[in-house]
């Protein structure tokens, strides 16, 4: 049956090699190789302009993971832009949200990153604190602290403990959006990871990267319920 295929989304940014300097679909080596430790085959979506073409990609894959990256764009929410927050990324935002929303109508387990988490959110109705401190190490540094699951979660099926994670973040989610459970937080309150209730496949969001650590569960997570969503559709079962 072979490794779940798992779709990483990527974005524009100008890039350099060799004597080229061009526009390039950009991805860190560290999620497709967190992908990889936890079983799975990584695949990268590079941008393309239309939710018909998100929706084909996602019907390609067993599973699909938003990546982290620059701030979601407030008008998303319906919010004027704090000083603090970065600039929009229009292109970016519309090509991921329509990931994520193909994802959920088709069935195929969805796991966000840091932003990717914010975007689920807001997808699903949600708004985003657009600054907070003490989520980051620095400019361009990772910092780190814990997040405590919520018993009787997917995440807390996944991570049961207490876990110490890296972390480099400034928004994070303020109302969540229709649906969604918060099932784990940071020592301050904030909203760590959420999940779909009720959905019959997984739709995670991490706030934090786990792809900049040792601990592959959450990712495992999602190789698996991609490898039950391949079985199901083809009518074996997962040995």
């Amino acid at each position: 049956m072979g490794r779940p295929v798992i779709g990483i989304s990527t974005y524009q940014e100008p890039a350099r090699w060799g004597v080229w300097e061009m526009p390039a679909a950009l991805l860190p080596a560290s999620y497709p190789r967190l992908v990889r430790a936890a079983g799975g085959l990584a695949v990268m979506l590079p941008p393309d302009d239309t939710a018909d073409a998100a929706r084909e990609a996602v019907a390609a894959l067993d599973g699909v993971v938003i990546a982290g990256g620059a701030d979601v764009e407030p008008a998303r929410y319906g919010e004027s832009p704090d000083p603090r927050t970065g600039p929009p990324a229009r292109a970016r935002d519309a090509w991921e949200l329509a990931l994520i929303e193909a994802a959920i109508d088709l069935r195929v387990p969805l796991l966000g990153i840091c932003r990717g988490m914010q975007l689920l959110n807001v997808a699903l109705g949600g708004t985003l604190h657009q600054h907070l401190d003490g989520h980051t190490g620095g400019t361009g540094v990772f910092g780190e602290h814990p997040v405590t699951p919520v018993p009787g979660t997917l995440y807390a099926a996944a991570v049961a403990e207490p876990t110490v994670v890296p972390a480099y973040h400034h928004q994070a989610v303020d109302r969540l959006g229709s649906g969604l459970t918060a099932s784990a937080h940071a020592p301050d309150g904030t909203v760590e990871a959420v999940e779909l209730a009720g959905h019959d496949g997984l739709v995670l969001g991490v706030q934090w990267h786990p792809e900049m650590g040792e601990d592959v569960r959450v990712m495992a997570a999602l190789v698996a319920a991609a490898a039950r969503q391949r079985s199901s559709a083809e009518g074996a079962p997962v040995v």
